[in-house]
């Protein structure tokens, strides 16, 4: 079988397990977010944090539960970072230091679910601190993002009540119910397929084939791979993430690893359409979701296999970044679905793709990560795009506009209106600054539109909470720890916010019954709608930024 051959079958296998887990785990879903029983070591931690998971919350204690946690989070994290070296299973002689403003970034990025990494995991952290700090983020939060999706979904399932749930409740269901298991198989699964797990410090020396002395780090990495992909968190146990052999031995364990970052993400639009008591406005979000993925997926096959850039012009290597015993195609799907999602995992060296592939990443990120997006974010973010494609529509036949049986009055329209710039100014913003001094432009590896994109990478990844970069760009500096910490605290609660605040406002709503002038929110008109109101909202705010970097780059 050709590579060609190859990519296509690795491609439709993926596709096939992805509808077929569609309907089961989005039903499963749906029950665990509206059962009315609770599991008794579910009851214990709400006694030991204090909730009663009987109450309900309106959006600004739902909200406000949300950020406090958050926030004891990010402290934990930072001060257990630090403080590391005086716990057990420490590394002896780190390469990285643990400064404050690592520390905080590295805070930061786990609870957002970015997973930034301004350093190399396995000669910085610790193996306590990797399971205790950072993969316990990896599940937190990215319960968080599925709880902040489930209270919008509510918000129009409800109505005349101003309640959408009990954040607590959520995120412990989300943690227990579905990450916890279902990472546990994906766990087994790895460790089958060569992915290593045990204690190993960073003492073990072996003598390679040409007489040299290696130190080979081991360490908890299949429990924690397991979840950094279910959860579209990214944050790799080594320094070179998914391309490791440790964490992604083979083409079927690369496979399992892009199938485990896509597989909520694109069922939880079946969970939607069960919760609003609407299957076919489920199959029409998962079909926006669809319609952008596969459009992205050909065209960053085409620029890999048909174009060049500035680093593989450089070296003279067509293959130049690319995993070998992976191929173009499957490394191109896995970068593909990492910067459709918030994943931020990386199985071969972005910075060393065409200069138009690499603009396909950038974009997946600009347009909001919505095909499917991360855990939770993806379903907020893309039901955010069909309220403002609703407005757009209503404004064309003079009516006002309705979603779901709920009118998208000034309000609404002004909370969704605002959750879109919000990352577009982090990162025109951000990369604007970092180009005009002269340090932060010494960061790059290069100069010219390839560095540029470089920066405007970077700060694309942390204000979409993403964290995978381009790796010229040397970021563990006090400038890029602090601006790019505060791009990824900024771009993640700020939309919360206002997500929340929208579903607050959809469920004290009454329902609107359909009447002849409502636009029928299920059917292939409206789905290609909403996919091209996606692309053209991020192409005018972002096409000078990429005309200036990857697209100047590419006609070079």
């Amino acid at each position: 079988m050709n590579n060609s051959t190859a990519g296509v079958a690795f491609l439709a296998l993926l596709v096939v397990a992805l509808v077929a887990i569609h309907v089961p785990l989005g039903d499963y879903m749906y029950r665990v977010y509206t059962s009315p029983r609770h599991w008794r070591v579910e009851k214990a931690l709400y006694r030991v944090i204090g909730a009663d998971p009987e109450a309900q919350q309106t959006w600004p204690a739902y909200a406000r539960s949300l950020l406090a946690f958050s926030a004891v989070s990010v402290l934990f994290l930072f001060f257990f970072e630090l403080l590391q070296d005086k716990l057990p299973l420490h590394l002896k002689n780190p390469a990285t230091p643990m400064t404050p403003s690592l520390a905080w970034n590295t805070a930061i990025s786990f609870v957002t679910n970015t997973n930034w990494q301004a350093y190399a995991g396995e000669s910085t952290q610790g193996h306590l601190v990797q399971m205790a700090g950072l993969a316990v983020q990896n599940f937190v939060s990215a319960a968080v993002g599925m709880a902040v999706a489930v209270a919008l979904v509510r918000g129009f399932a409800r109505t005349r009540t101003a309640e959408l749930g009990n954040f607590w409740v959520d995120l412990v269901r989300g943690t227990l119910r579905i990450l916890l298991p279902i990472a546990f198989i994906g766990a087994i699964v790895l460790l089958a397929g060569g992915v290593i797990q045990n204690f190993h410090l960073n003492d073990q020396v072996v003598t390679t084939l040409s007489g040299a002395q290696q130190t080979i780090t081991g360490g908890p990495v299949a429990s924690q791979e397991a979840i950094k992909l279910l959860g579209t968190n990214g944050g790799g146990f080594y320094n070179a993430n998914s391309a490791h052999p440790f964490e992604n031995p083979s083409a079927w364990t690369n496979w399992v690893e892009i199938f485990l970052l896509l597989a909520i993400s694109f069922s939880l639009p079946r969970t939607f359409g069960r919760i609003v008591e609407s299957k076919k406005q489920g199959y029409a979000i998962a079909a926006i979701m669809a319609v952008l993925a596969v459009s992205s997926v050909a065209l960053i096959g085409v620029f890999q296999l048909g174009h060049h850039g500035t680093v593989p012009t450089a070296v003279g290597a067509a293959m130049e970044g690319v995993e070998r015993r992976l191929g173009v195609a499957d490394s191109a799907v896995f970068a593909d679905a990492v910067t459709l999602t918030s994943t931020g995992a990386v199985d071969s060296a972005h910075d060393s793709y065409t200069s138009l592939g690499g603009l396909v990443e950038l974009f997946n990120m600009q347009i909001g990560e919505v095909a499917p997006g991360g855990v939770g974010s993806g379903l907020y973010g893309i039901l955010i795009m069909a309220v403002l494609t609703v407005f757009i529509a209503g404004l064309m036949v003079g009516r006002t506009p309705e979603y779901l049986g709920k009118k998208i009055t000034p309000r609404e329209m002004k909370l969704a209106a605002s959750y879109f710039p919000v990352t577009e100014l982090l990162v025109l913003l951000g990369t604007g600054i970092a180009m005009g001094f002269g340090g932060e432009r010494a960061a790059m590896a290069n100069t010219g539109p390839h560095g540029l994109s470089e920066v405007l990478y970077g700060f694309t990844s942390a204000a979409n909470n993403n964290g995978s970069a381009f790796a010229g760009l040397s970021a563990n500096t006090t400038w890029y720890n602090i601006a790019l910490g505060l791009a990824m605290v900024i771009a993640r609660f700020v939309p919360i916010i206002l997500v929340l605040a929208l579903a607050g406002s959809l469920a004290q709503q009454g329902h609107t019954p359909e009447s002849p002038g409502t636009l029928p929110t299920h059917r292939p008109q409206f789905v290609g709608l909403v996919a091209a109101v996606t692309v053209i909202l991020c192409a005018l705010t972002f096409l000078p930024a990429l005309a200036l970097g990857p697209l100047a780059e590419g006609i070079h």
